[in-house]
């Protein structure tokens, strides 16, 4: 039986078609937000179909979920993005206790039981501090690219103290510390880390290993070094990260043509 799962995040759009009989994915495509969401997503499940050769009709269900969840008309059915990655996180990591997820707009963390079974979380979705937003305001101000992000924030030698959580204040901070002659390496590195400390205030106490990071801010390096630090525990990275919600939905939707459904 194969599924697809479609995730319409605030930022990218993310396409999974899977084969939920051999339980291996046959494709993923993923691409930037834009006003038209609807039409990115079928553009986006036509190029998954394509590389994968399948043939539309042969595809069971189709499950939508993100922030734009309800805009993917031709989905079957939508369902929360807490559901979906800790359904896709699970398959992929299925020691998995705790998930950190960071996307564009918002920040969660996911507390699992046995099984994958989702026992609680706890979302930022208010205010762009700890969210991927704070980074892309960093890469606009600084005029780099993401990779190049990367690298900057692992060559600094003493980071920046970014004390504003809010994006808009701490981008006039960070004006001021690179006017000061603060090191780029370091005003990045100090940027990971406040996203960092807002990430610590959502989880509390109660993060459990093995803590799992999911979501594209997860393929920044920094990122996972200042999520260890201010967590004190280590963290491991998901498999392809940044699909980890449109795998789960996949999944749920062969679940939701089986007998019992989901």
């Amino acid at each position: 039986m194969i599924c697809a799962g479609i995730d319409a995040g605030s930022r990218s759009i993310k396409v999974v078609l899977f084969d939920n009989e051999q339980s291996r994915i046959l494709s993923t495509r993923i691409g930037d937000q834009g006003v038209d969401q609807k039409r990115l997503a079928a553009e986006l499940f036509e190029q998954a179909l394509n590389e994968a050769g399948i043939e539309r009709s042969r595809v069971s269900a189709i499950v939508a979920t993100g922030y734009g969840r309800n805009t993917v008309r031709f989905a079957d059915t939508t369902i929360t993005e807490i559901t979906c990655h800790a359904r896709g996180v699970h398959h992929v990591a299925p020691d998995a206790r705790t998930i950190i997820e960071i996307g564009g707009q918002d920040s969660k963390i996911i507390h699992l039981e046995d099984g994958g079974q989702v026992r609680d979380f706890a979302m930022n979705d208010r205010c762009a501090a700890g969210t991927g937003r704070f980074l892309e305001m960093v890469v606009s101000r600084l005029g780099v690219d993401w990779q190049k992000l990367a690298e900057l924030g692992c060559d600094s030698k003493k980071p920046a103290l970014i004390s504003n959580m809010c994006v808009v204040f701490a981008e006039t901070e960070i004006i001021g510390l690179l006017a000061e002659g603060t090191p780029v390496p370091d005003v990045v590195a100090g940027v990971q880390n406040a996203i960092a400390t807002r990430i610590l205030a959502l989880a509390g106490r109660s993060t459990v290993s093995p803590v799992y990071f999911t979501g594209g801010v997860a393929l920044q390096p920094g990122m996972t070094r200042a999520l260890a630090e201010a967590l004190s525990c280590p963290l491991r990275i998901a498999p392809h990260p940044q699909y980890t919600g449109a795998l789960g939905a996949a999944i749920l939707a062969g679940q939701s043509r089986r007998p019992g459904g989901l």
